[in-house]
């Protein structure tokens, strides 16, 4: 019996043809006398049908490392003459990473106020994690042919390949990687 992989409207890639396509009908094959489907295909509107193994969906992270913006809070304990020595008086630097301008990044203000240029620094680059992410996982892509590069890009290569691999492994595997390395 035969269970869809896939459902209507969902962006797929067509291997055969190499390309991406949106499901536009889930096609069950019925038997008379059996109570599931014998099997499925997937019409995508490339001119036939296509089983399963013939498509593969988009892989998405755990973590949408979106949007991430730079915003400015209302120091709420100081006026904007009591600290006028800040960058940007009155307010201090809140990283967002939720649409709807919550969630992220924020610093307590007597840690802002001992250093704001550093704090400042911390929000701006905190801000452009996802587009320096982007960069390091395109630079780590090369490390599939290192043969191919000069040994300072090849150095860069496997950097960034092994700070992705840091990024993106799960809380839940460091125990036992650092076992391993005892």
């Amino acid at each position: 019996m035969a269970k869809a992989d896939f459902h209507k409207h969902q962006r797929v890639f067509v291997r055969p043809v190499g390309t991406w396509a949106l499901i536009e009908q889930v096609k069950p094959h019925w038997v008379k006398g059996v109570e599931e489907p014998v099997r499925i295909s997937y019409d995508c509107g490339l001119g036939r049908d296509f089983t399963a193994d013939e498509l593969s969906e988009e892989q998405k992270d755990d973590v949408d490392v979106g949007n991430w913006r730079l915003m400015r809070a209302r120091n709420k304990w100081q006026s904007p003459d009591e600290c006028a020595h800040h960058p940007f008086p009155g307010t201090f630097p809140v990283v967002v990473t939720d649409q709807q301008d919550w969630g992220g990044w924020r610093v307590p203000g007597a840690e802002y106020d001992r250093d704001p240029q550093n704090v400042e620094f911390q929000a701006r680059l905190i801000a452009a994690a996802p587009s320096l992410l982007k960069l390091a996982e395109t630079l780590a892509q090369q490390a599939d042919r290192p043969d191919d590069l000069p040994e300072d890009i090849r150095k860069m290569v496997m950097f960034a390949k092994s700070a992705v691999k840091k990024i993106r492994s799960k809380p839940s595997d460091a125990p036992a990687a650092a076992s391993q390395a005892a």
